[in-house]
Protein backbone atom coordinates (compact mmCIF):
# COMPACT_ATOMS: atom_id res chain seq x y z
CA UNK A 1 0.00 0.00 0.00
CA UNK A 2 1.17 3.25 -0.82
CA UNK A 3 1.97 6.03 1.51
CA UNK A 4 -0.82 8.34 2.13
CA UNK A 5 -1.42 11.86 1.32
CA UNK A 6 -0.82 12.74 4.94
CA UNK A 7 2.36 10.78 5.01
CA UNK A 8 4.22 12.28 2.11
CA UNK A 9 3.53 15.64 3.43
CA UNK A 10 5.15 14.41 6.46
CA UNK A 11 7.90 13.28 5.14
CA UNK A 12 8.70 16.27 3.06
CA UNK A 13 8.36 18.30 6.25
CA UNK A 14 10.37 16.49 7.97
CA UNK A 15 12.93 16.39 5.28
CA UNK A 16 13.19 20.41 5.02
CA UNK A 17 13.37 20.70 8.45
CA UNK A 18 16.33 18.80 8.52
CA UNK A 19 18.41 20.43 5.45
CA UNK A 20 17.06 23.80 7.07
CA UNK A 21 18.63 22.57 10.29
CA UNK A 22 22.12 21.65 7.91
CA UNK A 23 22.31 25.07 6.49
CA UNK A 24 22.69 26.50 10.13
CA UNK A 25 26.28 25.91 9.37
CA UNK A 26 27.14 27.68 5.87
CA UNK A 27 25.53 30.85 7.02
CA UNK A 28 27.04 31.30 10.16
CA UNK A 29 30.29 30.75 8.43
CA UNK A 30 28.81 33.48 6.19
CA UNK A 31 28.31 35.40 8.76
CA UNK A 32 31.47 34.94 10.76
CA UNK A 33 33.65 35.05 7.24
CA UNK A 34 32.06 38.60 6.91
CA UNK A 35 32.25 39.86 10.46
CA UNK A 36 36.48 38.81 10.61
CA UNK A 37 37.21 39.95 6.76
CA UNK A 38 35.45 43.38 6.44
CA UNK A 39 36.20 43.88 10.45
CA UNK A 40 39.85 43.41 9.63
CA UNK A 41 40.41 45.15 6.34
CA UNK A 42 38.04 47.04 4.46
CA UNK A 43 39.33 50.40 6.71
CA UNK A 44 43.00 49.74 7.09
CA UNK A 45 44.09 53.20 9.36
CA UNK A 46 47.45 54.00 11.21
CA UNK A 47 47.59 54.16 14.48
CA UNK A 48 51.16 54.44 16.70
CA UNK A 49 52.87 53.62 13.61
CA UNK A 50 56.71 53.78 14.43
CA UNK A 51 58.84 56.54 12.09
CA UNK A 52 61.61 57.61 12.69
CA UNK A 53 63.27 61.20 11.98
CA UNK A 54 66.90 61.82 11.34
CA UNK A 55 68.54 64.28 12.83
CA UNK A 56 69.51 65.62 16.71
CA UNK A 57 69.26 69.24 15.77
CA UNK A 58 65.96 71.54 16.68
CA UNK A 59 64.74 71.46 13.15
CA UNK A 60 64.49 67.72 13.35
CA UNK A 61 63.17 67.37 16.70
CA UNK A 62 60.23 70.32 15.61
CA UNK A 63 59.38 67.96 12.20
CA UNK A 64 58.64 65.14 14.70
CA UNK A 65 56.57 66.93 17.41
CA UNK A 66 54.48 68.44 14.04
CA UNK A 67 54.20 65.05 12.79
CA UNK A 68 53.17 63.43 15.89
CA UNK A 69 50.90 66.04 16.35
CA UNK A 70 48.96 66.53 13.17
CA UNK A 71 48.84 62.63 13.30
CA UNK A 72 46.57 62.66 15.48
CA UNK A 73 47.48 58.92 16.73
CA UNK A 74 48.15 57.85 12.82
CA UNK A 75 52.42 58.06 13.90
CA UNK A 76 54.28 57.41 16.88
CA UNK A 77 57.37 60.05 15.88
CA UNK A 78 61.08 59.58 17.17
CA UNK A 79 64.49 61.32 16.52
CA UNK A 80 67.27 59.30 15.85
CA UNK A 81 70.88 60.92 15.72
CA UNK A 82 72.21 59.42 12.23
CA UNK A 83 71.11 57.01 9.18
CA UNK A 84 73.19 54.02 10.56
CA UNK A 85 70.85 53.80 13.80
CA UNK A 86 67.68 54.37 11.51
CA UNK A 87 68.90 51.93 9.58
CA UNK A 88 69.30 49.31 12.36
CA UNK A 89 65.79 50.14 13.66
CA UNK A 90 64.24 49.14 10.17
CA UNK A 91 66.22 45.87 10.71
CA UNK A 92 64.74 44.89 13.77
CA UNK A 93 61.57 46.10 13.27
CA UNK A 94 61.41 48.67 15.51
CA UNK A 95 60.51 51.31 13.02
CA UNK A 96 58.40 51.16 9.47
CA UNK A 97 60.42 54.51 8.00
CA UNK A 98 63.07 56.91 8.51
CA UNK A 99 63.22 60.28 7.22
CA UNK A 100 66.52 61.97 6.48
CA UNK A 101 65.43 66.00 5.80
CA UNK A 102 67.00 68.25 3.80
CA UNK A 103 67.51 69.76 0.22
CA UNK A 104 68.01 66.07 -0.95
CA UNK A 105 65.47 64.18 1.16
CA UNK A 106 65.24 60.73 1.85
CA UNK A 107 63.38 58.31 2.93
CA UNK A 108 64.19 54.22 4.64
CA UNK A 109 61.35 51.77 4.65
CA UNK A 110 62.00 47.99 4.71
CA UNK A 111 59.33 46.74 2.61
CA UNK A 112 59.83 42.90 3.85
CA UNK A 113 58.44 44.07 6.81
CA UNK A 114 55.26 45.28 5.66
CA UNK A 115 54.64 46.70 1.44
CA UNK A 116 51.23 48.36 3.00
CA UNK A 117 52.92 50.08 6.34
CA UNK A 118 56.16 50.82 3.83
CA UNK A 119 53.10 52.50 1.29
CA UNK A 120 51.55 54.39 4.22
CA UNK A 121 54.95 55.59 5.54
CA UNK A 122 55.81 56.96 1.63
CA UNK A 123 52.84 58.67 1.30
CA UNK A 124 52.71 60.37 4.61
CA UNK A 125 56.50 61.56 3.63
CA UNK A 126 55.77 62.37 0.08
CA UNK A 127 53.44 65.09 1.48
CA UNK A 128 56.31 66.41 3.88
CA UNK A 129 59.35 66.56 0.92
CA UNK A 130 56.55 68.63 -1.40
CA UNK A 131 55.91 71.37 1.33
CA UNK A 132 59.12 72.06 1.52
CA UNK A 133 59.39 71.93 -2.22
CA UNK A 134 61.62 68.99 -2.46
CA UNK A 135 61.31 65.51 -4.29
CA UNK A 136 61.74 62.71 -2.22
CA UNK A 137 63.81 59.72 -2.99
CA UNK A 138 63.10 56.44 -1.34
CA UNK A 139 65.54 53.76 -0.27
CA UNK A 140 63.97 50.75 0.41
CA UNK A 141 66.59 48.87 3.22
CA UNK A 142 65.19 45.29 2.87
CA UNK A 143 63.28 44.30 -0.42
CA UNK A 144 61.53 41.10 -0.62
CA UNK A 145 62.51 38.69 -3.20
CA UNK A 146 62.09 39.06 -6.84
CA UNK A 147 59.26 36.40 -6.60
CA UNK A 148 57.40 37.79 -3.90
CA UNK A 149 57.04 41.73 -5.12
CA UNK A 150 54.62 42.81 -3.05
CA UNK A 151 55.62 40.93 -0.04
CA UNK A 152 52.05 39.59 0.22
CA UNK A 153 53.34 35.90 -0.85
CA UNK A 154 54.10 34.56 2.65
CA UNK A 155 50.40 35.11 3.15
CA UNK A 156 48.44 33.52 0.24
CA UNK A 157 51.51 30.64 1.24
CA UNK A 158 49.79 30.88 4.35
CA UNK A 159 46.45 30.79 3.29
CA UNK A 160 47.29 27.60 1.16
CA UNK A 161 48.80 25.63 3.64
CA UNK A 162 46.07 26.29 6.00
CA UNK A 163 43.22 25.04 3.93
CA UNK A 164 44.81 21.81 3.07
CA UNK A 165 45.83 21.39 7.25
CA UNK A 166 41.90 21.86 7.96
CA UNK A 167 40.54 20.33 5.14
CA UNK A 168 42.50 17.40 5.77
CA UNK A 169 40.98 17.69 9.46
CA UNK A 170 37.36 17.01 8.13
CA UNK A 171 38.65 13.94 6.22
CA UNK A 172 40.45 12.15 9.42
CA UNK A 173 37.65 13.25 11.85
CA UNK A 174 34.76 12.05 8.82
CA UNK A 175 35.89 9.36 7.02
CA UNK A 176 38.11 8.02 9.91
CA UNK A 177 36.09 8.49 12.67
CA UNK A 178 36.25 4.77 13.07
CA UNK A 179 39.91 4.54 13.60
CA UNK A 180 41.75 4.44 17.26
CA UNK A 181 42.72 8.06 17.83
CA UNK A 182 46.29 7.11 17.88
CA UNK A 183 45.81 6.62 14.29
CA UNK A 184 44.15 9.49 13.32
CA UNK A 185 47.07 11.44 15.42
CA UNK A 186 48.94 9.85 13.34
CA UNK A 187 47.79 10.27 10.02
CA UNK A 188 47.46 13.98 11.59
CA UNK A 189 50.98 14.33 11.65
CA UNK A 190 51.68 12.48 7.75
CA UNK A 191 49.66 14.95 6.80
CA UNK A 192 50.88 18.09 8.22
CA UNK A 193 54.40 16.99 6.66
CA UNK A 194 53.02 16.08 3.64
CA UNK A 195 51.32 19.46 3.43
CA UNK A 196 54.75 21.59 4.40
CA UNK A 197 55.79 20.07 2.04
CA UNK A 198 54.12 21.41 -0.84
CA UNK A 199 54.04 24.87 1.11
CA UNK A 200 57.92 24.68 0.69
CA UNK A 201 57.76 23.65 -3.10
CA UNK A 202 55.42 26.62 -3.50
CA UNK A 203 57.54 29.04 -1.79
CA UNK A 204 60.91 27.77 -3.58
CA UNK A 205 61.13 26.04 -6.53
CA UNK A 206 58.02 26.83 -8.22
CA UNK A 207 57.01 30.37 -7.78
CA UNK A 208 60.10 31.87 -5.99
CA UNK A 209 58.67 33.78 -2.78
CA UNK A 210 61.55 33.11 -1.11
CA UNK A 211 65.78 33.25 -2.59
CA UNK A 212 67.22 31.58 0.43
CA UNK A 213 65.88 29.77 4.14
CA UNK A 214 63.63 27.05 2.60
CA UNK A 215 64.78 25.12 4.88
CA UNK A 216 63.85 27.25 8.11
CA UNK A 217 60.60 28.07 5.97
CA UNK A 218 59.81 24.54 5.89
CA UNK A 219 60.46 23.57 9.35
CA UNK A 220 57.88 26.36 10.39
CA UNK A 221 55.18 25.23 7.86
CA UNK A 222 55.46 21.94 9.22
CA UNK A 223 54.94 23.39 12.84
CA UNK A 224 52.11 25.28 11.96
CA UNK A 225 50.09 22.53 10.18
CA UNK A 226 50.64 20.37 12.53
CA UNK A 227 49.50 22.33 15.46
CA UNK A 228 46.08 22.80 13.25
CA UNK A 229 45.50 19.43 12.61
CA UNK A 230 46.43 18.04 16.02
CA UNK A 231 44.11 20.78 17.57
CA UNK A 232 41.34 19.92 14.93
CA UNK A 233 41.69 15.94 15.26
CA UNK A 234 41.28 16.32 18.95
CA UNK A 235 38.00 18.90 18.82
CA UNK A 236 36.07 16.36 16.59
CA UNK A 237 35.51 14.10 18.93
CA UNK A 238 33.82 16.80 21.36
CA UNK A 239 32.17 18.98 18.25
CA UNK A 240 31.39 16.25 15.45
CA UNK A 241 29.51 17.84 12.40
CA UNK A 242 30.86 21.26 14.26
CA UNK A 243 34.77 20.76 14.09
CA UNK A 244 34.72 22.07 10.36
CA UNK A 245 33.12 25.23 11.50
CA UNK A 246 35.06 25.83 14.85
CA UNK A 247 38.62 25.18 12.82
CA UNK A 248 37.38 27.62 10.25
CA UNK A 249 36.93 30.11 13.37
CA UNK A 250 40.10 29.29 14.78
CA UNK A 251 42.30 28.89 11.80
CA UNK A 252 40.31 31.19 9.26
CA UNK A 253 38.16 33.98 10.56
CA UNK A 254 40.59 34.82 13.38
CA UNK A 255 43.60 33.47 11.95
CA UNK A 256 44.42 35.08 8.47
CA UNK A 257 43.06 38.26 9.47
CA UNK A 258 45.50 38.92 12.57
CA UNK A 259 48.72 37.11 10.84
CA UNK A 260 50.04 41.04 9.31
CA UNK A 261 50.01 39.35 6.07
CA UNK A 262 48.35 42.03 4.22
CA UNK A 263 47.73 44.75 7.16
CA UNK A 264 49.89 44.82 10.44
CA UNK A 265 48.45 45.35 13.12
CA UNK A 266 49.57 48.99 13.24
CA UNK A 267 47.30 49.08 10.71
CA UNK A 268 44.15 47.54 12.17
CA UNK A 269 41.64 47.87 15.12
CA UNK A 270 42.98 46.88 18.27
CA UNK A 271 41.45 42.99 18.28
CA UNK A 272 43.04 41.90 15.57
CA UNK A 273 45.72 43.64 16.69
CA UNK A 274 46.18 42.25 20.16
CA UNK A 275 45.79 38.89 18.28
CA UNK A 276 48.67 39.42 15.93
CA UNK A 277 50.72 38.95 19.05
CA UNK A 278 49.79 35.33 20.01
CA UNK A 279 47.82 33.71 17.21
CA UNK A 280 49.85 30.88 14.85
CA UNK A 281 49.44 32.42 11.52
CA UNK A 282 51.21 35.54 12.82
CA UNK A 283 54.04 33.13 14.53
CA UNK A 284 54.34 31.70 10.86
CA UNK A 285 53.94 35.09 9.06
CA UNK A 286 56.63 37.07 11.24
CA UNK A 287 58.61 33.92 11.90
CA UNK A 288 58.99 33.60 7.70
CA UNK A 289 59.86 37.09 7.24
CA UNK A 290 62.27 37.39 10.25
CA UNK A 291 64.06 34.41 9.10
CA UNK A 292 64.44 35.30 5.28
CA UNK A 293 64.69 38.70 5.26
CA UNK A 294 65.65 40.18 8.97
CA UNK A 295 68.56 37.94 10.11
CA UNK A 296 66.68 35.66 12.35
CA UNK A 297 65.90 39.00 14.65
CA UNK A 298 62.87 37.45 17.46
CA UNK A 299 62.56 34.20 15.34
CA UNK A 300 62.73 32.54 18.46
CA UNK A 301 60.01 34.73 19.80
CA UNK A 302 57.93 33.21 16.89
CA UNK A 303 59.14 30.04 16.74
CA UNK A 304 57.61 29.22 20.79
CA UNK A 305 54.00 30.90 19.12
CA UNK A 306 53.93 27.76 16.62
CA UNK A 307 55.69 25.31 19.50
CA UNK A 308 52.92 26.13 22.00
CA UNK A 309 50.28 25.77 19.74
CA UNK A 310 51.62 22.53 18.68
CA UNK A 311 51.61 21.81 22.55
CA UNK A 312 47.63 22.91 22.59
CA UNK A 313 47.43 20.21 19.82
CA UNK A 314 49.02 17.92 22.53
CA UNK A 315 46.59 18.65 24.98
CA UNK A 316 43.17 18.75 23.09
CA UNK A 317 44.44 15.39 21.81
CA UNK A 318 44.78 14.05 25.49
CA UNK A 319 41.75 15.33 26.29
CA UNK A 320 40.05 13.17 23.52
CA UNK A 321 41.70 10.21 24.28
CA UNK A 322 40.44 10.51 27.99
CA UNK A 323 36.86 11.55 26.47
CA UNK A 324 36.76 8.62 23.88
CA UNK A 325 38.33 5.50 26.50
CA UNK A 326 34.76 6.91 28.57
CA UNK A 327 32.68 6.92 25.74
CA UNK A 328 34.10 2.97 25.12
CA UNK A 329 33.72 2.23 29.03
CA UNK A 330 30.05 2.88 29.38
CA UNK A 331 29.30 1.10 26.66
CA UNK A 332 31.17 -2.37 27.73
CA UNK A 333 29.03 -1.52 30.81
CA UNK A 334 25.78 -1.36 28.65
CA UNK A 335 25.89 -4.42 26.33
CA UNK A 336 26.17 -6.98 29.25
CA UNK A 337 23.04 -5.26 30.45
CA UNK A 338 21.21 -5.50 27.70
CA UNK A 339 22.35 -8.68 26.66
CA UNK A 340 21.09 -9.79 30.13
CA UNK A 341 17.78 -8.43 29.37
CA UNK A 342 17.40 -10.26 26.35
CA UNK A 343 17.59 -13.86 27.98
CA UNK A 344 15.68 -12.78 30.71
CA UNK A 345 12.43 -11.49 28.90
CA UNK A 346 12.36 -14.37 26.46
CA UNK A 347 10.54 -13.17 23.41
CA UNK A 348 9.80 -9.34 24.77
CA UNK A 349 13.25 -9.12 24.98
CA UNK A 350 14.23 -10.18 21.21
CA UNK A 351 11.87 -7.34 20.22
CA UNK A 352 13.78 -5.34 22.95
CA UNK A 353 17.18 -6.16 21.75
CA UNK A 354 15.77 -5.17 18.09
CA UNK A 355 14.81 -1.63 19.34
CA UNK A 356 18.52 -1.80 21.25
CA UNK A 357 20.12 -2.34 17.57
CA UNK A 358 18.64 0.05 16.02
CA UNK A 359 20.79 2.97 17.35
CA UNK A 360 23.65 1.33 15.61
CA UNK A 361 22.34 2.14 12.20
CA UNK A 362 21.39 5.64 13.28
CA UNK A 363 24.29 6.42 14.40
CA UNK A 364 25.96 4.73 10.93
CA UNK A 365 23.51 7.10 9.05
CA UNK A 366 24.99 9.81 11.49
CA UNK A 367 27.97 9.34 10.67
CA UNK A 368 27.94 9.19 6.83
CA UNK A 369 25.80 12.36 7.29
CA UNK A 370 28.63 13.97 9.05
CA UNK A 371 31.26 13.04 6.98
CA UNK A 372 29.60 14.64 4.04
CA UNK A 373 28.53 17.86 5.50
CA UNK A 374 32.11 18.43 6.70
CA UNK A 375 33.81 17.34 2.90
CA UNK A 376 30.56 20.20 1.76
CA UNK A 377 32.02 22.49 4.62
CA UNK A 378 35.57 22.22 3.42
Amino acid sequence: MSPGPSAAAGSTAAALRHVLSHLVTPLLMCIGMGLAYLGAFHAPEPHDLRVDVVGSGPSARVLAQTLQDKGDGALSVRTVPDRATAETNLRDQASYGAYLPGKHPELLVASASSDTSATVVEKVFTKVAAEQGHPLKVTDTVPTAAGDPTGQGIFFLLVAVSIGSYASVAVIGGAGAVLGLRIRAALAVAASLVVSVIGAVFAGPMFGLVDHGLGGLWAMAWLYSAGILLIGVGLHTFLKRWTTLGVMVLFVMLNFTSSGGIFRPELQPGFFGALHSFWNGAGFVEGVRSHVYFGGHALGRQVLVLALWFVVGLAVLALAGAAEAKRRKTATETVPALAGSVEAGGAQGRGRHVRAEAPTGADGAEELEEELEEAVAV
